[in-house]
């Protein structure tokens, strides 16, 4: 008898052990994505930092039926050889993100261009081939195939192990703050959000299908954010379609931004470069904001919107108390979609273009107006 309850107490013991084990189900699955957590810091771990992070954010990724119809195979479609030339300059950053404006639905649901976007899911596996970690995807276009093209778009992103932020498939996904970490470098939330969907309602009850700007969201996202991590780059889809100015509710937003301690600022939708420029906060803490970058990889056709580009700036420990991570020495990559390669839509550095040297030079002078020593990748 007692050799039977010495077994039964084991087995009970082992069971006990097996479900104290088992993991906390509030926590981002990263099994996926290496180093992409939703895990905050100690408090301390600013101090213990050495090495800084870079980072690179490139513009506007929207797929016209003209895109893919070029990238058609006889298996799919394979856009990689469209951003073979760039690729170099997207894996060099430790994070690269994208603003992926059309979503990823996939041909279940009926691909489709402009007005109402639909993209094969093989963009997103071009775009991780090609070094891209996270995408943004709040911006106009995010409801064009409704509540299912989100959750296709999600699923895709998903089964590739890719960050998203910006559209989420539920409440808890979206309250799930995106936080890169590694162990030496600052750890950085990413946060996005659109001005609209194009006139298109969200489902009564699933707000959380997009993030839509709302200041005083906005600031509750941040301070959830600043709990999570050591810096915070944050995504804006606003601005005026075409204008190479930022509007006055662009400048309002981000230094809105700046004042809530947010260290860079990525601004997306005009489909045009406008200039870089240093906000500087309520506590003195200094922001990075690119208004917009422009068309990275899209099929309108007009000069100015197929120049974009690629911001690539570090994240750098300081000693400053007010401002101990901070975005120094911003550099910029312009980016040119041109037609005179084997494809039709294909990314290239517009410095490579000797016939476009004029252009180029004038694209240099457009983007560090506001900020003379920005400084420019070849």
């Amino acid at each position: 008898m007692r050799l039977l309850l010495a077994i039964a107490n084991l087995v009970l013991i082992c069971m006990l052990i097996t479900a104290c084990a088992e993991k906390p189900l509030n926590t981002i699955d990263s099994k996926n994505m290496p180093n992409l957590t939703n895990t905050s810091l100690h408090k301390d771990a600013p101090a213990n930092i050495r090495d800084p992070l870079t980072i690179s954010a490139i513009g506007d990724i929207l797929i016209h039926k003209r895109v893919y119809t070029n990238a058609k195979t006889k298996s799919g479609y394979d856009f990689l050889p469209m951003l073979d030339q760039v690729k170099p300059y997207l894996t060099k950053s430790d994070i690269t993100i994208a603003n992926e404006e059309t979503m990823i639905g996939g041909k279940e649901l009926g691909l489709s261009g402009y007005p109402s976007f639909n993209s094969p899911k093989e963009v997103g596996e071009a775009l991780k081939a090609s070094g891209v970690d996270i995408v943004s995807i709040a911006n106009n276009h995010s409801l064009d195939k409704g509540e299912t093209g989100i959750r296709h778009a999600i699923k895709n992103w998903e089964d590739l192990g890719m960050m998203y932020t910006g559209a989420y498939k539920s409440r808890k996904d979206q309250q799930q703050i995106r936080v890169y970490k590694t162990p030496a470098q600052p750890s950085v939330a990413f946060l996005s959000y659109t001005y609209g969907t194009n006139g298109i309602k969200t489902p009564a009850g699933k707000s959380y299908l997009v993030n839509r700007i709302n200041y005083s969201v906005i600031k509750s996202d941040i301070n959830r954010a600043k709990k999570r991590a050591d810096a915070i780059v944050i995504s804006f889809h606003f601005g005026k379609q075409y204008h190479p100015l930022p509007t006055q509710e662009q400048k309002k937003l981000s230094q809105f931004a700046a004042d809530q301690g947010v260290d860079v600022v990525i601004g997306h939708h005009p489909h045009v470069l406008q200039p870089l420029e240093w906000l500087t906060g309520k506590n003195g803490n200094k922001t990075l904001v690119a208004y917009s970058l422009g068309n990275f990889f899209s099929g309108q056709d007009a000069f100015q919107k197929r120049i974009g580009g690629m911001l690539t700036f570090d994240l750098v420990t300081t000693s400053n108390k007010k401002d101990p991570i901070q975005a120094e020495d911003p550099r910029f990559l312009i980016t040119f979609v041109s037609s005179e390669g084997a494809y039709k839509y294909e990314v290239v550095p517009m410095a490579s273009l000797k016939k476009y040297s004029g252009d180029y030079e004038e694209t240099k002078k457009h983007l560090s107006q506001w900020m003379p020593e920005l400084s420019f990748i070849n």
